[in-house]
């Protein structure tokens, strides 16, 4: 999808993709939230754009941790596909959805985000860990009873080309997403202007300034896949409205709170706008994020939006539920897994020599 957006604006660029595996790839029997890593995904191709043997990497933007390594930046976020997660029913209930599913049924996700939501909408089903490709995963609900139905990010159904499987979609009222959920994210060297202005011409103002908002409001809540923080990001013509929950991990707890901020830019020319003080990089990026020009003054303001949201999440008592979720995933990490494992899944890198 980069490759080909890429390929659009300049139509004469050579490139080559290079796919490669990282440790969260390879370590598939355990929960994603038990690893104790913030870059589980990221680290092997990060290393590839350090030694400059690639130009840039392509990653699933939810997988980035939002403090990146210290020289790289995302140049780019691609317009956002379907963000809500999705569920995929074992063919005997394909006619159900999880209202309707008996007592008991299994239901498999690796998020803690997804399990902690919907325990609370259905204490009736019951929530295990399912790691795995998407390929590994259907094999695990159509080949066995184990499971009555996975939850998945309906984005990477539909890449893969099995949209027809989805049963349900999940309203935020149900499941609000992951940050960053359904938006590919194109990360370079923060020092290669040729790359960053390519990078600008196929980045989405929109799907931008959603990414802006919704990792400002991570940064400052300092989740990340040990904790259940999600989102639900709506923009208008009108206005951009950021909706945030923190949930405890087994759902009994829930704090919700909703902020919004006109879509139109203000006119600057009699004040102004005071850069934002929690931001990583604050000079030249938002959470790792480059602003693109024409579109600054407003990524800033979303920018403050999701800390603005962050802090009334912390106001209402977030901070006890994370610090209590967190220490209840430390303690159990399984003692063969390092809680120091760094580094996307599906990432894709355009080495040097092809560009």
């Amino acid at each position: 999808m980069a490759r080909a957006a890429l390929l659009k604006v300049h139509p004469h660029l050579k490139s080559e993709i290079v796919s490669m595996k990282t440790k969260g790839d390879k370590i598939l029997d355990v929960a994603l939230s038990k690893i104790g890593s913030k870059s589980l995904f990221t680290k092997e191709l990060e290393f590839a754009l350090e030694e400059k043997t690639v130009d840039m990497v392509v990653h699933s933007l939810k997988d980035l941790p939002t403090i990146l390594p210290e020289g790289m930046v995302i140049g780019a976020v691609l317009q956002r596909e379907d963000p809500r997660d999705a569920v995929i029913m074992h063919p005997k209930y394909a006619e159900c959805t999880l209202a309707t599913l008996p007592e008991g049924s299994v239901i498999g996700t690796s998020s803690l985000r997804r399990s902690a939501q919907l325990k609370r909408r259905f204490p009736d089903l019951v929530f295990k860990s399912v790691r795995g490709n998407l390929n590994t995963r259907f094999r695990k609900l159509d080949d066995a009873d184990d499971y009555a139905a996975l939850v998945l990010a309906a984005a990477g159904v539909v890449r893969m080309g099995w949209k027809n499987r989805i049963s349900q979609y999940l309203s935020d009222d149900l499941c609000m997403y992951a940050v960053g959920q359904g938006a590919l994210a194109v990360e370079c060297r923060e020092g290669d202007t040729a790359i960053l202005d390519m990078l600008a011409k196929i980045a989405d103002p929109n799907t931008m300034v959603e990414a802006v908002a919704e990792r400002a409001l991570m940064r400052t809540l300092e989740g990340g896949c040990s904790a259940p923080v999600a989102v639900h990001t709506k923009v208008t013509e009108d206005s951009v409205t950021l909706k945030g929950g923190v949930w405890s991990l087994d759902g009994s707890e829930e704090i919700l709170h909703t902020m919004s901020l006109p879509s139109q830019e203000p006119d600057t020319s009699s004040e102004s706008i005071q850069p934002p003080t929690k931001v990583a990089k604050t000079s030249i990026t938002f959470c790792g994020i480059v602003p693109l020009p024409e579109h600054k003054v407003f990524m800033t303001r979303a920018n403050q939006l999701g800390i603005s949201l962050a802090e009334a999440l912390l106001d209402k008592g977030a901070e006890k539920i994370l610090k209590a979720a967190k220490a209840q995933n430390v303690a159990n990490v399984p003692p063969n897994v390092s809680s120091t494992l760094n580094g996307s899944s599906g990432g894709e890198a355009v080495p040097a020599n092809g560009s």
